[in-house]
């Protein structure tokens, strides 16, 4: 185990009003960083721009509990076993709990909870959005599907492109077969700390959180990053949502939490700085609401396709196209519901945006 390599608490006053980064992170090559009396923290390597993601180890008093899993790849299974045997003491695993649906989180569920003979822990809503999205895109695609591309204004070769890349998409995992169900409010007490449920929403359907408010400790999954920012997007599943809405409105509940809590993000480092982070990505989104309501005053009018390269001008893969369009509509979405712009189906079967005054 490595040492806590925490920073000198020699801190200002005015700490709570800064982020700050005072554990140094694990190699992701199975080494855990302690962070309080029975909290470990580790990182799985993943091939992607994003090149890891925290997991967290929860000691009980007669077994540990694991927060998240990474993909479902041999190394994250090797180093899932080494952790084991390294860093548990002889203590069985006991439980598997995921933050949300996504593969990164959720990848190896089945086979750790099926290695372990151990039980899976998540929301409803992450549990079966995970088993409904199972397996590849179809082929050939929905017209629902196809349909909500085209009327975004994505030319149908691209979007028949983009989703034959993500059939071959190797990350895809299998599902578990049952799951324990958590739930807003709900508490688990795991060696002698209470940690809360708490519910996001907006990134994912019905993520959990984890709070202990006695160590003022927060496992806050994707809800909460310290540098980048969660993506928030509409899918031809939801059609009419506004994620953004939910996502803006779970930041502002965590916010409510203590000021000097320890958050334990799923990518990059553990922080404080809850109060100036979730003002940081407040106004964030506050730019790209003006970057989009700056494009539509120039245009007149515009798809959300367009939209988007004024929002992600950068050439992207396939998932980050998907990504990125559906986050362009979630900030469109978002201003359609406060009224701030009007959408029309133009006789040419495409949906386009223009200020509403």
């Amino acid at each position: 185990m490595a040492d806590a390599r925490q920073a000198p608490a020699d801190a200002a006053p005015d700490a709570a009003d800064r982020i700050e980064f005072p554990f140094e992170p694990p190699r992701p090559d199975g080494e855990v960083v302690a962070l309080a009396p029975g909290v470990l923290w580790a990182r799985m390597p993943m091939p992607m721009q994003l090149d890891h993601i925290n997991v967290y180890l929860l000691r009980d008093d007669d077994g540990w509990f694991i927060v998240d899993t990474g993909l479902n790849l041999p190394r994250s299974r090797e180093l899932w076993a080494s952790i084991v045997e390294q860093h548990f003491d002889d203590l069985p695993l006991k439980g598997v709990i995921c933050t949300h649906f996504h593969y990164d989180h959720a990848g190896l569920s089945a086979w750790l909870t099926e290695h372990f003979d151990v039980p899976l822990f998540m929301t409803h809503g992450e549990y079966f959005t995970m088993r409904t999205l199972a397996g590849p895109p179809p082929e050939p695609l929905p017209p629902s599907l196809l349909q909500f591309y085209v009327r975004a204004g994505m030319p149908r070769e691209r979007v028949e492109e983009m989703f034959a890349k993500l059939r071959r998409d190797p990350f895809m995992p299998p599902h578990p077969r049952a799951f324990n169900r958590l739930r807003e409010g709900q508490v688990l007490a795991i060696g002698g700390r209470d940690w809360r449920v708490v519910i996001g929403e907006g990134h994912s359907p019905e993520h959990a959180c984890l709070y202990s408010e006695s160590d003022r400790l927060l496992i806050a999954g994707d809800q909460l990053l310290p540098r980048i920012t969660s993506n928030v997007l509409v899918s031809d599943i939801e059609p009419e949502a506004n994620p953004l809405e939910l996502w803006l409105d779970s930041l502002d509940r965590l916010a409510s939490l203590a000021p000097d809590t320890l958050v334990l993000p799923s990518h990059e480092r553990v922080f404080r700085g809850l109060l100036p982070r979730v003002a940081e990505l407040h106004a964030h989104h506050a730019e790209q609401f003006d970057i989009v309501r700056a494009h539509l005053r120039q245009a007149g009018a515009a798809t959300a396709f367009e939209t988007k390269m004024k929002l992600f001008p950068r050439l992207l893969s396939a998932v980050e196209d998907m990504m990125a369009l559906g986050e362009t509509i979630a900030h469109l979405s978002w201003l359609r519901y406060s009224g701030q712009v009007r959408r029309v189906l133009d006789d040419d079967g495409l949906y386009r945006f223009s200020l509403a005054n």
